[in-house]
């Protein structure tokens, strides 16, 4: 059984949306970082400020697919909402600090800054299963992480599960129901893609994510192969 399939009337929209996943068992989040993990950050925050300038990290073409699909299909201002990795990119240009979380987190953050390519990461036991990739329905709510509830307008683009809680506003806030915690022991792991980001781009993204959360994890973990879908 597919864990995650998209709603039939956002596939008759054409929109050219494609979602990458895999689960992951056994996982051990914890706030200290491994020395592995951090030098790994060192090594994506040296390349980021080699590669970019504020000014001109709007027209790399990946940020720009994105952006675009902000303008055209979420009728979103991407210069005031900003795609989650361009976001997180956009801090380490101004030299401002990645908010360390945990382990987990961290990696998630580091491996959009990488790829530039969104990534969701979910306690997979408090979603009721499959979820749908679906528009969302005038006034229903939504929590982000570290925000308020907001009910939402109709024509955003939402990840929800079996219950019709929303556990994702496509492709950049994921809820505070189920985000990763010290007690997550199952998780899952989404790739986000939008029109001309590539398939092989998103199972990119989730394999670096899965290498290198073996590397620093101390337990080994158990995980699924990565699934693609897409409308």
């Amino acid at each position: 059984m597919e864990l995650i399939h998209i709603d039939e009337e956002l596939k008759q929209q054409q929109i050219d949306l494609s979602l990458a996943y895999l689960t992951f068992e056994g996982i051990y989040v914890k706030r200290e970082k491994t020395l592995i993990l951090k030098n790994y950050t060192s090594e994506i925050m040296r390349k980021v400020k080699c590669a970019y300038h504020l000014d001109s990290l709007k027209e790399d073409q990946i940020i720009r697919y994105y952006r675009d699909f902000y303008w055209h299909y979420l009728n979103i201002d991407p210069t005031k909402t900003r795609p989650s990795s361009e976001a997180l990119i956009r801090r380490i240009l101004a030299d401002k600090p990645i908010p360390h979380i945990s382990n987990i987190v961290d990696l998630n953050n580091w491996v959009s800054i990488q790829t530039k390519i969104p990534l969701g990461a979910y306690d997979l036991d408090c979603l009721n299963l499959p979820l749908t990739l679906r528009y969302a329905k005038e006034g229903e709510e939504f929590q982000p992480i570290g925000g308020k509830i907001t009910y939402l307008k109709g024509n955003e683009i939402i990840l929800s599960d079996l219950d019709n809680n929303i556990i994702h506003l496509y492709p950049h806030r994921d809820s505070n129901v189920t985000k990763i915690t010290n007690k997550t022991k199952t998780m899952l792991v989404t790739a986000c893609g939008v029109p001309n980001i590539s398939d092989i781009g998103l199972k990119r993204a989730l394999k670096i994510f899965k290498d290198l959360l073996g590397r620093i994890s101390e337990i080994p973990i158990k995980s699924s192969k990565i699934t693609l879908i897409c409308s």
